[in-house]
C-alpha cells in the first residue's frame, strides 16, 4: 500500500510542474485524494458492500468535486489534475499512468445493465480538460484526447484526437516506438505543441488550389479578350482594304 502511495505522489511531480513539496501534494491535490477515496470505495464494492461503496464514492465527490463510480477499475499512477467536474461511469476502466484533467466525462451511451457502457483507457492515455469519451470502446495505449474533444469511437494506440466529433490528427505509432514516445513527450491536456491538423492542411491546400485555378481562368480570359480584339482589328483592316 505504501509503495502505491509513493508511486502516486511521484506521478504528480512527474506531470505537474506546479508541485513543490510532498506535503503540498498530500494536502492540496484533490485528484490524488479522489483516487485514494475511490480505492476504498472499490474495495467495498468488490466485496459486495455496494451501498457502502456508493456512499464512500459520494463522500469523495463532495470532498473533491470528482465523481468516480466505485465499480470503476483504476490502474497504478493515475493522476487526475485539478479534477473538478470529472465524471467516470460504472463500467469504465483506466489503465496505468493515465492523466485526466478537469471537466472530463468517461460516459456511457447505453441504458442496458450488464453491458460495457463506458470506455476503457489503455496505459499512458492523456485526456484533456473538458473532453467527453462516450461509449464502451477502447482508447489505445499512449493516445492523446485533446481538450473539449468528443470521442465516440475507438482510438488507436498512440493517436491524437481533437474536435467535435473527435478526429485523428496524428496517427498511432508502432508498439516498438511507443515507449520512446512516452518517455520523451508528455502532452499536457492532450495537446501536442506545433501539431498540424491534417484536415486544416487539406482545406488550406484546396483553398490554394482554388486560387491557382482562379488565376489561371483569369489569365485565359485575358488572352481570349486580347485574341478577340486582335480578330476585330484584323477584320476592320480587311474591310478597309476591300473598300
Amino acid at each position: 500500500m505504501f509503495r502505491q502511495l509513493r508511486e502516486d505522489i511521484a506521478s504528480v511531480f512527474e506531470r505537474d510542474p506546479a508541485a513543490r513539496s510532498t506535503w503540498e501534494v498530500l494536502t492540496c491535490y484533490p485528484g490524488l485524494h479522489a483516487v485514494w477515496i475511490h480505492r476504498l470505495a472499490h474495495w467495498f464494492w468488490v466485496r459486495g458492500l455496494a451501498w457502502l461503496g456508493r456512499f464512500t464514492s459520494h463522500l469523495g465527490r463532495w470532498l473533491t468535486g470528482i465523481e468516480i463510480h466505485p465499480a470503476v477499475k483504476v490502474g497504478r499512477r493515475v493522476f487526475i489534475d485539478h479534477g473538478m467536474g470529472v465524471v467516470i461511469g460504472e463500467t469504465a476502466e483506466i489503465g496505468d499512468d493515465c492523466t485526466i484533467y478537469q471537466g472530463v466525462t468517461l460516459g456511457g451511451t447505453s441504458l442496458y445493465r450488464g453491458t460495457k457502457r463506458h470506455p476503457t483507457l489503455g496505459k499512458g492515455v492523456v485526456v484533456g480538460a473538458g473532453a467527453k469519451v462516450l461509449g464502451g470502446f477502447t482508447v489505445g495505449d499512449g493516445a492523446h484526447i485533446g481538450s473539449n474533444a468528443v470521442v465516440v469511437k475507438e482510438v488507436p494506440a498512440g493517436a491524437t484526437v481533437v474536435g467535435i466529433p473527435g478526429r485523428i490528427v496524428e496517427e498511432g505509432v508502432k508498439e516498438k516506438d511507443q515507449t520512446e514516445k512516452e518517455r520523451t513527450h508528455f502532452a499536457a491536456y492532450g495537446v501536442v505543441p506545433n501539431q498540424e491538423d491534417p484536415y486544416a492542411k487539406t482545406l488550406q491546400s484546396l483553398v490554394d488550389h482554388a486560387q491557382e485555378l482562379e488565376q489561371t481562368v483569369s489569365a485565359l480570359a485575358e488572352k481570349m479578350r486580347r485574341l478577340e480584339q486582335a480578330a476585330e482589328r484584323s477584320k476592320s483592316e480587311q474591310l478597309r482594304a476591300i473598300k
